[in-house]
């Protein structure tokens, strides 16, 4: 059965760039996380190809020595998906299918592939259906021919699949009826909100794959769907949440990701809402990474976007569980302590020391330190709820 599973795999080759703005090692983890994000649509990566550039050649991204390398090894071995690290131009992408003769696809196709993929209910489908109208539109020359060659497999699902639409203004006109339904459920969404009365909103916030959903299982009692793999959640779940005395309502959104699709975050507007509406933001980190501090950076860039830098947040560095870090022997003299050196201990006494209580270490796969998360999330809901509810005050006496 697994070797099974094995050949369902679609055979798929990388490509990044190596630039000022962007090193080899900066590159190589771009390139890991693209190769996850393949895995989860469905593929599998045989093959790397970086090139080190000024900056990306207006017509093929990268040079024409490397596509040629590239072309030869999609024949050689039967390859039938190329998937760039960036955003490719129109233009770009259909010189680039000419040349290969195969499925080219960017970052941003297959992040809008995975949504559409995972998206369960008619609205978050109408989201991600409106979002890929939006990126095909002004691709629709090149894409369309390149769809009769060949239909199905990562990158294809979703209005791809259905019909092929030459005509731009049928692709407007469902735009525009996508955008009409979107406000509608909007609306629906915001009278909901505004049924939920005066209740403390908690949201889970942080990069996709911290485990935001597993945490909601166990703060919540409930089942939220979770897996190890990138955007497992796409609709938003909120549950009532009782911590000691104090009930308060907890959501579960949608993870971000660097690169994250300028289309995807105007769709999933309703969605950010959720975090924007919040009293407070559970700002979810996935310790057990090795570049867990540039996640928090593009995480507080989206929030900055969205106008939610501001609001109360607590810090919890989740899978304490997975947590490595390399030793130096007592007698070496000579290595340098870097960052992968650290304990846990030492990342406390770094920049985290400035966060004081606010700064929380779980595993909520093995439930570590969950009670002492709960004490610091009731602190800071207790905190909101007593300026909102100052009457009952009294009922607060006892945990003090």
């Amino acid at each position: 059965m697994i070797e099974k599973k094995k050949l369902d795999f679609e055979k798929a080759v990388l490509i990044g760039i190596i630039s000022q703005a962007q090193d080899e090692e900066k590159s190589k983890e771009y390139l890991d996380e693209l190769e996850f994000l393949t895995y989860t649509a469905g593929g599998e990566v045989i093959k790397r190809f970086t090139q080190k550039v000024a900056m990306p050649n207006p017509k093929t991204f990268i040079g024409t020595g490397k596509i040629e390398e590239v072309r030869q090894f999609i024949e050689a071995n039967e390859v039938s998906t190329v998937i760039f690290d960036d955003e490719l131009s129109p233009g770009q992408q259909k010189n680039i299918e000419r040349i290969l003769e195969c499925k080219v696809l960017d970052r941003t196709t297959l992040i809008l592939d995975i949504f559409a993929q995972r998206a369960q209910t008619s609205y978050a489908r109408t989201q991600v259906e409106l979002a890929q109208y939006q990126y095909l539109l002004p691709r629709l020359t090149g894409l369309w021919t390149h769809l009769e060659r060949q239909r199905g497999g990562i990158g294809m699902r979703g209005p791809g699949e259905t019909e092929i639409e030459t005509d731009r203004r049928i692709i407007r006109d469902k735009i525009a009826l996508l955008k009409k339904k979107i406000v509608t459920i909007d609306k629906q969404m915001a009278i909901q909100r505004g049924n939920r009365g005066k209740m403390v909103r908690v949201a889970l916030v942080g990069y996709t794959n911290v485990g935001k959903s597993t945490l909601m299982n166990v703060i919540s009692k409930s089942k939220v769907f979770a897996e190890n793999k990138l955007f497992a959640t796409l609709d938003t779940t909120v549950r009532k949440v009782v911590i000691k005395n104090i009930p308060f309502l907890l959501s579960d959104t949608v993870g971000f990701i660097r690169k994250l699709p300028t289309q995807l975050v105007e769709s999933f507007k309703s969605t950010l809402d959720e975090v924007r509406e919040a009293d407070l933001l559970l700002h979810i980190v996935d310790i057990s990474h090795s570049n867990f501090e540039e996640h928090i950076d593009s995480v507080n860039k989206i929030l900055d976007e969205i106008g939610c830098s501001d609001k109360p947040t607590l810090m919890v560095f989740n899978k304490i569980d997975a947590y490595t870090h390399k030793t130096i022997d007592a007698d070496d003299l000579v290595t340098e302590k870097t960052k992968a050196h650290f304990t846990l201990a030492d990342w406390k006494h770094t920049w985290m020391a400035k966060l004081d209580d606010s700064c929380l270490f779980i595993s909520a796969l093995n439930k570590e330190n969950i009670d002492a998360f709960k004490d610091s999330v009731f602190e800071a809901v207790k905190k909101i709820h007593v300026s909102r509810f100052p009457y009952n005050d009294f009922l607060y006496q006892e945990y003090e």
